[in-house]
Parts: structure tokens; C-alpha cells; sequence
């Protein structure tokens, strides 16, 4: 994280930062930040649409005891290295999780994302299955509509920012009612939505360059529809976890126990979107038994 850069307003409490440097010869990339914690077997944190690590702030203490945790900013996105023209389609981001197991040489790996976050863990455990041990993804963003589906105002908050012309304002400017709505949106336990994690948010949104990332992630998101293909190629075993008030429909959920009949499946009664906000202990136990 350039000296120059705000610094993350949450502390996780045994988590040290680091920083994984551009490849030579690759101009695309960014450098990324990710958070470190605990002792174990390599686990690794993958977030949501237009979060960071600290998504991750209450479930790490949590299974830091039994893991290895690497909470990463996916590019461009929390704290990691913002690169102008750079994609942020799905291919783009799986390749940001594939440098981190690579480089930093993971091996026997239990990846955990949720959302947008699901979609990669399964993707990237399909490109890489020497590395990858287990998958646990938790309400996996791969259906049409997505955060549109959270409420009225998230629907024209998305809208606004993918329409030619004034999306670029309107990505720029992101009212804290506006943002606490959409995230409240995708909870069944309203409070689980914390203000200072608000103020950490809208802090990220202020960087130089944000709002174009913002803009890439909503329009790449019909590239995740498209990664489903690449699940039957997961050789890991997997879990599906989906909160039962979860954007996505029972439909959506029986696509992807199709394509993984292998998996197992687990639904959290009364649990929206982000479990990882309002439901850790139930990731937690599920990760804590495995390990």
C-alpha cells in the first residue's frame, strides 16, 4: 500500500497486513494487499462485490486457532493496487487468487468465499486442484440480478452506474444512506451491519480511481454467470452454504447442486446474503470441524 494512501480504519485483532508485488513483464497487474493471522493449514478469504478483507473481521478470530488465514483484497479492490484499464471480469479476478496461491506457494488449501467470492474459490480451485484441498462457498454470486434483487434503491443504484454517460458520476458518488441500504439489503439480521464497517467502506470508495473499479465490478458481473461452466471441473470436495433470505433462488441453488452433485449443502435459517457479517459462528464451526 503506497505511503501516500489512507490506511485501514478496523483492526483485526492478531492479523499483520502484507503485500503481494506485480509480476515482472505482466502490466495489468496491481500489487495486492492481504491480511495474515494464525497457525495452521492454509485457509484463504475471498469477499464480496465492493468489500475487502475486514468483510472477513469477525470470523477470522474465530478460526485463527486452527488455520493459517490469508483475507485477501481481491485487485483493485480495499486496499490493493488500483491499475487503470485494468479488467475486472471474472477471469481477471481469479487470476488475482491464483497469484496469491502461487505466490506465496500454498499448497493443501481450504478456500472460503462468499458472493462474488464463492465464484472465484470454485473457479480457482478448478485451475489450480494440485493446491486446492476444499471449497467452501457461501452464496455464490452466479445468477442474473444479484444486489438488484436487494432492494428498490439498489436496483437504481446499479442501474445508474452501468448507464452510458453519467455512470462514471454516479459511481463517484456513493451517499453513506445509499450504501448502508444496499448492504442492509443482503442481511436478515439488519444489525449485523456495524457503522465503523460503513466508515471503513466509504474510506476505500474515496481512494483515487474507486469508482472506476466499482463500475468494472458491476459490469463484469454477468462473467460470473458465465464461470459456472467451469464448476464441473472442481475436483476438490466442495461445500455449498446459502443463507435461506439469500438473493438467489431456490431455482439458482438447485442449478448449482446440479453441477456439483457431489457437494455438500447447508442453508442457515433467517440469513441473508453477507453470513460472514451476521452468521460467522456458523462458517466458523463448519471450518473448525473440517480442519
Amino acid at each position: 500500500m503506497p505511503a501516500h494512501e489512507s490506511r485501514p480504519t478496523i483492526h483485526i485483532p492478531g492479523t499483520t497486513s502484507h503485500t503481494i508485488a506485480p509480476r515482472a513483464g505482466h502490466s495489468g497487474e496491481g500489487a495486492l494487499r492481504y491480511l495474515k493471522a494464525g497457525g495452521g493449514a492454509p485457509l484463504v478469504l475471498l469477499h464480496t462485490v465492493r468489500t475487502q478483507a475486514e468483510h472477513f473481521r469477525h470470523l477470522i478470530p474465530l478460526i485463527a486457532d486452527r488455520y493459517t488465514v490469508h483475507a485477501l483484497d481481491l485487485p483493485g479492490m480495499g486496499y490493493s493496487e488500483i491499475v487503470p484499464g485494468a479488467s475486472y471480469d471474472e477471469p481477471a479476478m481469479r487470476a488475482g487468487v491464483e497469484r496469491l496461491l502461487t505466490e506465496l506457494d500454498l499448497h493443501d488449501v481450504t478456500l472460503v468465499g462468499e458472493s462474488m467470492g464463492a465464484v472465484l474459490a470454485l473457479t480457482a480451485a478448478a485451475a489450480l486442484p494440485e493446491r486446492v484441498r476444499r471449497v467452501v462457498a457461501v452464496n455464490t454470486y452466479d445468477f442474473r440480478g444479484g444486489i438488484a434483487r436487494s432492494s428498490l434503491l439498489a436496483r437504481v443504484v446499479v442501474s445508474g452506474v452501468l448507464a452510458p454517460v453519467v455512470g462514471p458520476v454516479i459511481a463517484g458518488v456513493e451517499p453513506r444512506p445509499a450504501l448502508r441500504a444496499v448492504l442492509r439489503g443482503g442481511l436478515g439480521d439488519k444489525s449485523a451491519l456495524r457503522e465503523d464497517y460503513v466508515d471503513e467502506l466509504l474510506q476505500v470508495g474515496r481512494r483515487p480511481g474507486y469508482p472506476v473499479v466499482a463500475r468494472g465490478v458491476y459490469q463484469a458481473l454477468p462473467s460470473l454467470v458465465a464461470a459456472r461452466s467451469r464448476y464441473p471441473g472442481v475436483k476438490a470436495p466442495v461445500h455449498l452454504v446459502y443463507g435461506e433470505r439469500d438473493w438467489s433462488r431456490p431455482s439458482d441453488r438447485e442449478a448449482n447442486r446440479q453441477l456439483l452433485p457431489a457437494a455438500d449443502f447447508t442453508q442457515v435459517p433467517k440469513a441473508g446474503h453477507f453470513i460472514a457479517l451476521e452468521r460467522p459462528d456458523v462458517l466458523a464451526d463448519l471450518l473448525n470441524t473440517a480442519a
